[in-house]
């Protein structure tokens, strides 16, 4: 067996054993790192390491630590009354005003882990006020970002256009940008109804009349556990009395802060480029110093388990780039002469890689490897870019990307491994069902 088969075979046991026995696969992918590198490869411990994802290890800490604080002061839990408010208890609208918010933050130029970083622990803390399916939200989020993130300007559209008009292919930024919109936002759709939008739609109507009680003596424990403060019923939140309007979340001096340091955290990552995580741990600390006692019991919060499986993994993906195993199928697969069947693999190809590496690297060696036959001009060049940067980007919905693995951090405690699995299921299916869907619908009418 060659090494690029036994780095594959290795991976495919670790998520076996990681399924049937209660071990971090974060761990398994470590040992697994080790045993590939070191002792088959012969790789130093600095090669190794240079997989180890940093900048995603310090994101999730710092973020989640981060809104561990907001969530202890309240803080979250005074936007999410706001919010409320402002949709006049239209709470079904509640994931579409996360879908759009997240497309106009990468629309304009942010990376999707930025934007989801900022919007998902608001939109997690959402689901648990509203009884709205945590995985519903989280997709929402990402799908969002996504949808946004092949406009003109957005990194993901630069990358892909700058690379397409370099080989001199015909291109259309426009095009790539509206084909990646409204392909979300059908998946958002989906995701919409499959993961109970209905059942909200239909609470929301029958709560025209008398509001019924949506937060349960569990619900509100559940929340406390998480780090909020205990959840009010909804009818306080968006047709509240005077009487309830006395007893709504009011700003203090710790959550006046807090919000002066998530803008800070927005405008950093945004408008100035700075490091998410740099300067998430940052504002976190000036805030944990403002507040030392209140914030002492946030950094228990950060989900340690999630950051080991991630971490771990993304190394173990690092080791399988270095021993070629990438180049390897992604040649084999450029190489068979047929354009339909070559778009295709190659739609799988950066759609189940992507689902544990950096989209933004895989659009830079998967596009290029299309070139030679897009050059003769039997099929569109314009279908098969969009279908491979679509493919190769609604996988980050997966755990062992930074856009899901910010998803399952800032899920409930008590929720947290059902959201984990459920990603896991649901990217397994967008990694399989997707490139097909993409390949149908921009490559097959493009065949000349």
């Amino acid at each position: 067996m060659g090494i690029e088969l036994l780095a594959i075979g290795l991976l495919v046991a670790m998520f076996i054993i990681a399924t049937i026995q209660p071990i971090n696969m974060g761990a398994l992918a470590f040992a697994g790192a080790f045993v590939l590198g070191s002792m088959i490869l012969g790789m130093k411990t600095n090669d190794i390491f240079a997989g180890f994802p940093s900048d995603l290890f310090l994101t999730l800490v710092a973020v989640t630590y981060l809104f561990a604080i907001a969530q202890i002061n309240g803080t979250i839990d005074w936007l999410v009354e706001c919010a409320v408010r402002l949709v006049r208890g239209r709470i079904a609208l509640i994931p579409w005003v996360m879908f759009l918010v997240a497309a106009v933050i990468t629309g304009f130029g942010a990376l999707g882990p930025a934007a989801v970083a900022i919007l998902a622990p608001v939109a997690l803390s959402f689901a648990v006020q509203y009884r709205i399916h945590p995985v519903m939200m989280g997709l929402m989020v990402i799908h969002g970002a996504q949808a946004g993130g092949f406009s003109p300007i957005s990194i993901y559209g630069g990358i892909t256009n700058q690379i397409v008009a370099k080989a001199g292919l015909p291109f259309a930024p426009t095009s790539l940008f509206l084909s990646s919109f409204f392909f979300n936002l059908a998946i958002a759709v989906l995701v919409f109804f499959i993961f109970g939008g209905a059942k909200v739609v239909r609470q929301e109507a029958t709560s025209l009349g008398p509001l019924p009680e949506l937060h349960p003596e569990g619900v509100s424990a559940s929340i406390r556990g998480h780090g909020g403060t205990p959840a009010k019923p909804i009818r306080e939140h968006a047709y509240g009395t005077a009487a309830d309007t006395a007893t709504t979340l009011r700003l203090n001096n710790e959550r006046i802060t807090t919000l002066i340091g998530l803008t800070a955290l927005g405008i950093g990552a945004l408008v100035f480029k700075f490091n998410v995580g740099l300067v998430a741990m940052t504002v976190a600390v000036v805030l944990a110093l403002l507040s030392p006692k209140a914030q002492k019991t946030a950094i228990d919060k950060v989900s340690w388990s999630t950051v080991l499986l991630i971490a771990g993994i993304i190394t173990y993906v690092g080791v399988m780039e270095k021993a070629g195993t990438v180049d390897y199928v992604a040649n084999g697969i450029s190489s068979l002469g047929m354009p339909l069947l070559v778009a295709l693999l190659l739609c799988f190809t950066g759609a189940i890689v992507s689902a544990f590496a950096s989209s933004t690297a895989l659009l830079g060696a998967i596009i290029p490897l299309a070139v030679p036959f897009l050059l003769q001009g039997h099929i569109s060049a314009v279908g098969v870019v969009a279908a491979i940067a679509i493919s190769t980007t609604i996988v980050d919905t997966s755990p062992f990307s930074t856009n899901g693995a910010l998803v399952v951090a800032n899920a409930p405690d008590d929720r947290r491994e059902q959201v984990l699995r459920q990603l896991l299921v649901y990217s397994a299916l967008i990694a399989i069902i997707g490139p097909i869907v993409a390949w149908l619908v921009f490559v097959v009418p493009g065949l000349v």
